[in-house]
């Protein structure tokens, strides 16, 4: 009975819990938070010092008792207490104008689809602990899906691809369901980690993950283009040890991230292979939609394009889809009820 006395003055949020990013959609209002999932520790303590943009900024930059991390891998929770902290940090912060004293919010949140149960259950404790009213799980591929208006209630194949940073998540959707599916831990983070890897191995130069990440916006891309970039990054000469520069080009940061992206593209043509051939016909005439911070690099939908010999889109505006298809099922609860993933508790709303 309290409980629902403190959530009648409390808003209904979803939240797209991603490895880089966590989005908050406010019911209502629309997506209202976008900050990266990074919490700073102070190890002697135990407290929390920072957490989003504030810890970003620590990244690299702080002693050795003071740990920078993200509390989730691959899309799951790695370490509880930190995401526990971490969601009840963005709760809080959406409650902050409306002067809510204990915000007991009914919360969606999306979860990648391949996760385990014990993967789940800790997603779904966390947000309990965080302050939660009411705790309801969707799977990725299904929210991007909705955020993109794909008919995913109607008789049709509909292919989404969502590329965030720990995961990718390929899906067949139709009549509300997922008809066949893969999640893939290949995505932005291990990009990244291929770009370090490729320098350190074939330029002898030492680079971090925020100099990988901005190599891989600026010159990277998963296709050959007319127009081949050329860039300058600096390091550590594995050598001499000491500040380098150098220039690099796009069609190296290609070759770094070529086995990554190729895997991804298998992934997609697997899931294709398994769908049923009346739904398989369907994509003769549709699109293969790409969601996710991934869809933005350059030339992937025309790498998969070119692989699979079927239309590739990239959704509007994708690193907010999954945000806003979880902002959809709060809007919309009644009508989509069966796209939520079951939980501990099965009441829904």
């Amino acid at each position: 009975m309290l409980n629902k006395l403190f959530g009648h003055w409390s808003k209904d949020i979803g939240i797209d819990l991603g490895t880089a990013n966590t989005l908050v959609y406010v019911r209502g209002k629309g997506i209202v938070i976008n900050e990266p999932s990074i919490v700073a520790v102070n190890q002697k303590t135990g407290k929390i010092l920072a957490i989003g943009k504030e810890a970003r900024t620590m990244v690299g930059r702080t002693p050795g008792y003071i740990t920078v991390s993200r509390p989730l891998i691959n899309g799951v929770v790695s370490d509880f207490e930190v995401t526990e902290q971490m969601l009840k940090y963005f709760i809080d912060k959406v409650h902050q104008e409306s002067f809510t004293l204990l915000p007991r919010p009914r919360v969606v949140v999306g979860i990648p689809s391949g996760v385990t149960e014990v993967e789940k259950r800790a997603v779904e404790d966390a947000t309990y602990n965080a302050g939660a009213r009411e705790v309801y799980l969707i799977e990725e591929p299904m929210a991007a899906a909705i955020g993109a208006r794909l008919p995913v209630h109607e008789a049709v194949a509909n292919v989404i691809v969502d590329m965030g940073g720990g995961t990718t998540e390929v899906a067949v959707i139709s009549m509300g369901g997922v008809i066949a599916s893969r999640s893939l831990r290949v995505a932005g983070d291990k990009l990244n980690e291929d770009i370090v890897r490729y320098l350190r191995e074939e330029r002898n130069l030492l680079v971090g993950e925020a100099t990988a990440e901005n190599l891989k916006l600026t010159l990277g891309s998963a296709y050959p283009s007319e127009e081949e970039g050329e860039g300058r990054v600096r390091g550590r000469d594995l050598v001499s040890g000491l500040p380098k520069e150098i220039s690099i080009t796009s069609e190296e940061i290609r070759e770094a991230m070529q086995r990554s992206v190729k895997s991804i593209v298998l992934a997609v043509k697997n899931t294709i292979e398994e769908t049923p051939p009346e739904l398989t016909a369907d994509l003769i005439n549709r699109h293969i939609f790409l969601a996710g911070g991934g869809a933005l690099l350059n030339g992937l939908d025309k790498m998969i394009a070119h692989e699979t010999k079927l239309f590739v889109k990239i959704v509007d505006d994708p690193l907010t889809a999954v945000a806003r298809g979880c902002g959809f099922v709060l809007e919309n609860v009644d009508q989509l009820k069966n796209v939520l993933v079951a939980t501990q508790k099965d009441d829904y709303f």
